[in-house]
């Protein structure tokens, strides 16, 4: 029986070539993850200087993560019912709002303004997180892994932009430390604004009807794929890194030098986006999952093997890599087999097992740590990394998925 394409399952017309409108995304995408960065890079010092305890440090950061699992669905169905265009107008308001916020809190020492300014950050995040899937609405199915990836790819400035905003902001004469790096979200969420104001939706050309239960036995095996390796690869990212940061400290490797390892691993997760996208049109999704997985399983592997700093790095680097083929190759297939009439809410349903799967790894590493160690982790997203690869071959075979290309019907 002759296997079903990936695009039978979403439109079959469709633009060709990326339009310019994917340039503005691309933008748009750095100025949400360089406030992500700087969010990252501050919060928790923020956080230990205004906290009543030492112990309350990460709750403004841990509220972010939560705010952002609870609202992305919500940001969904609002942008299914009122568009895009004003959700992401919409999402920057929150971005403008935090920085108002967090300026104040920092000004007035205020621990609970903290909080409220990260959960207004998480907001606007739950809304940002859907660029890369804007990026691909109305464009023929060949080209939407390149759109996707290449909005992704925002993320190689916001690895320069965010450090060098977060210590150029840090000390200004006549500002309270860190007022000015919130501050900076005001200007983010400006620009924002404006950008969106110029892009223009693409609107998707008429879906091919199909009988709704052929197309959900046909979709709902790759969607399953999809949502797993992006979210598995954010759950196994966070919480290796995170975990890798306390290892170089506990084995006395400097703050510099572990700036640096980390620093390296950001680069690592957003540079190959400038070819992830041809790669999946050329090696399929299939494939290009199981390579993710495979360098997920070598950066654990490298943990398991050895803690010295250059073990770290490697590890670091591999892990970045891993991560960018997960979080783009499961998005790009997730993009391949939605119809326009289930986009909306299965990308809310996507991203907020995402951002589930971040908030567990960035709250559990340190726990980890204390209870089973570095390698044991390590083993630990071995035997996920190989589960999902099982998974991942058995479900695209039943489902018949390309495993060479992404062709029109």
């Amino acid at each position: 029986m002759n296997g079903i394409r990936v695009t039978s399952h979403a439109n079959r017309g469709g633009l060709k070539k990326l339009p310019p409108t994917t340039y503005l995304l691309t933008l748009c995408q750095a100025i949400n993850l360089t406030a992500a960065v700087v969010s990252v890079t501050i919060a928790a010092l923020v956080g230990s200087k205004l906290a009543p305890s030492h112990a309350w440090a990460t709750v403004p950061y841990g509220c972010q993560f939560a705010v952002v699992a609870i609202a992305t669905y919500p940001a969904a169905s609002f942008m299914r019912r009122h568009g895009r265009k004003k959700g992401f107008q919409l999402g920057a308001l929150f971005l403008i709002a935090a920085g108002c916020i967090g300026y104040n809190a920092t000004t007035q020492s205020s621990f609970a303004q903290l909080i409220v300014a990260h959960g207004m950050l998480g907001l606007y995040v739950a809304f940002a997180n859907f660029y890369r899937f804007a990026a691909v609405d109305g464009l023929a199915a060949e080209v939407r892994p390149k759109g996707l990836s290449l909005v992704v790819a925002g993320g190689i400035v916001a690895a320069i932009s965010g450090p060098l905003l977060s210590m150029g902001l840090k000390d200004v004469d006549g500002f309270a430390t860190f007022s000015l790096c919130y501050a900076s979200f005001v200007l983010l969420g400006l620009a924002t604004i404006a950008l969106i104001a110029i892009w223009r939706p693409i609107e998707s050309p008429a879906t091919v009807q199909r009988s709704v239960e052929a197309r959900n036995i046909a979709a709902t095996a790759p969607i399953t794929v999809a949502i797993v390796a992006s979210a598995l690869s954010y759950l196994i990212m966070n919480m290796l890194m995170v975990q890798a940061s306390l290892v170089m400290e506990s084995v006395c490797v400097s703050f510099h030098a572990s700036s640096l390892a980390i620093q390296g691993h950001v680069i690592a997760m957003f540079a190959p986006s400038l070819v992830t996208g041809a790669i999946l049109i050329r090696a399929g999704h299939r494939n290009s999952l199981l390579a993710g997985y495979a360098l997920l399983a070598c950066a654990a592997a490298l943990g398991v093997w050895g803690s010295n700093l250059w073990a770290l790095i490697a590890g670091l680097i591999m892990l970045g890599v891993g991560w960018n083929f997960g979080y783009v190759g499961g998005g790009a297939l997730l993009a391949c087999v939605l119809t326009d009439s289930n986009r909306h809410r299965m990308q809310g349903i996507n991203d907020s097992v995402i951002a589930i799967c971040a908030t567990v790894g960035a709250f559990f590493p340190a726990v980890l740590q204390a209870f089973i160690g570095w390698k044991n982790t390590n083993l630990l997203c071995l035997t996920l990394c190989a589960i999902a690869a099982c998974l991942t071959w058995m479900c695209m075979r039943k489902a018949g998925a390309p495993t060479a290309e992404v062709l029109p019907s």
